[in-house]
């Protein structure tokens, strides 16, 4: 019987087979945006086994668990790996039509070989074959990375944080570039509890004593300075339901003298604080170069329980509201008045909200970069075959698919790079389907080269990581 994952997977037509094997395939990665951990690459870390490799951190996992009624000891809880392994297999035949069936398959036998499928029957079987390459040589953290072919990587980073293993990573010459990126969530985030202790934080990172707004921006500049010497081509920014139509210096100020003292400022004071902060930092990434990525629409913590027994970003969050394209609108626009406009990536977590996010984008492109806003790939929750297609079809029907930047993990795994597969056999699939229906023309040389791009060379050379 044929492999549930063989070399045809997802292409249905023969254009998407050719399109497939004769042009992504081949393409390495460059995962502009994860959450992998610096210092388990330096490190090399090497997992004990599949469970820890898959279970230790995997949120999109931990969910279908506990809808599967799994009790949380073998979620998140002191069961031991091999307990919640077992648990997992037991629910996988049951998640057909998620992604996390595809994507859980396709790392068997990307980096396992291994064409059975995952179940209660050939958990003890799977185990034992995944485990003897996860604790070779050949199922570290590193060798995980050059297997998959992976040219950069880009992690997610505290302005704060010291930066010391991509650092000494660059100092080895590891052979695919690891960079930072700069996110500055918490300094942002002001009616958060812990925003006074944070500014305490960068401010002796920076060596900045933090009381007012011009404060903030100095540490906040200082910070970019160290993150761009260490390669740092990037920004990341998450909201929820943003604001940025409102503009009052005086309540920006007066909202960072309450969440300095640790009062919480009012919806009206916070969004001017972030309004004024997004366009100054929009202003530095311009001048540098960088790209800012925002990802809006993410509603966070909506278990109360769960939160208080386990913290954040353990699966309780979801999709937030649509966002409003006038808010998004004003940011944009005040930095391209001022000609201060980055290259800008924008991800939204509500589909609905994709014809707007590309038709937005479309209003501020201009001559300096091709493609210079990039409707972001389907994130998150929009991260499955139908988020993918939407998302692709969105952007060819509104924008300009040949100029997009593509694929990304947004992952904690180093077993996550088939993502980036998933994402080109669904690219392909749709582009070929065009082709077979005569709504694109049988130049396979032409569309090749546009597939290749898309893949790798567009993110490459709009990001610029040898800069």
């Amino acid at each position: 019987m044929k492999s549930f994952i063989n070399e045809d997977f997802l292409l249905t037509t023969e254009a998407a087979r050719r399109l497939y094997h004769e042009h992504a395939e081949k393409m390495p990665i460059f995962d502009y945006h994860c959450h992998l951990n610096p210092a388990e690459i330096y490190e090399n870390k090497k997992f004990s086994d599949i469970g820890e490799a898959w279970l230790a951190g995997d949120h999109y996992k931990w969910r279908v668990m506990r809808a599967n009624a799994v009790p949380e000891k073998y979620v998140t809880g002191d069961a031991d790996y091999r307990e919640k392994f077992t648990r997992f297999a037991e629910v996988m035949p049951g998640l057909i039509g998620n992604p996390i069936y595809h994507w859980s398959h396709l790392e068997l036998k990307r980096f396992f070989g291994i064409d059975d499928l995952l179940s209660q029957a050939t958990a003890d079987v799977i185990w034992d074959c995944a485990n003897r390459k996860l604790q070779s040589p050949d199922g570290a953290a590193r060798a995980l990375i050059a297997e998959s072919n992976v040219r950069a990587l880009c992690t997610t980073d505290d302005p704060a944080d010291d930066l010391k293993y991509h650092r000494m990573l660059a100092e080895e010459g590891f052979n695919t570039k690891v960079l930072p990126t700069f996110r500055p969530e918490k300094a942002l985030n002001i009616t958060d509890h812990g925003f006074p202790a944070y500014m305490e934080k960068l401010g002796e990172a920076a060596g900045v004593k933090i009381g007012t707004i011009s404060d903030v921006k100095t540490a906040l500049a200082q910070r970019l300075d160290y993150f761009e010497k260490q390669g740092c081509r990037l920004s990341d920014h998450s909201f929820g339901s943003p604001d940025f139509t409102i503009w009052d210096e005086k309540a920006a100020e007066e909202a960072v003298r309450k969440g300095l003292a640790g009062d919480i400022p009012t919806k009206y004071e916070a969004a001017a604080y972030q309004s004024a902060m997004m366009d100054w930092l929009g202003e530095q990434y311009a001048e540098k170069g960088l790209t800012m990525q925002i990802h809006i629409g993410a509603i966070r913590n909506l278990n109360t329980l769960r939160y208080r027994e386990l913290g954040a970003d353990v699966g309780c969050d979801s999709i937030g509201d649509v966002i409003s394209a006038a808010s998004l609108a004003a940011l944009l626009d005040r930095m391209a008045v001022k000609d201060r406009l980055p290259k800008t990536i924008l991800y939204t977590l509500n589909a609905a909200d994709n014809d707007k996010i590309a038709a937005a984008a479309g209003c501020f492109q201009d001559e300096s970069t091709a493609g210079k806003i990039q409707f972001g790939s389907a994130w998150w929750f929009n991260d499955h075959y139908d988020g993918m297609t939407a998302q692709i079809k969105s952007l060819a029907n509104i924008g300009v698919l040949s100029r997009f930047v593509g694929m990304l993990t947004d992952s904690r795994s180093f077993l996550s790079y088939p993502r980036h597969e998933y994402f080109r056999r669904i690219l392909c699939e749709i582009v070929g389907g065009w082709i077979d229906r005569g709504m694109a023309p049988a130049d396979y040389d032409g569309i090749g080269r546009i597939i290749e791009d898309i893949c790798f060379n567009n993110v490459w050379n709009y990001i610029k990581p040898e800069k």
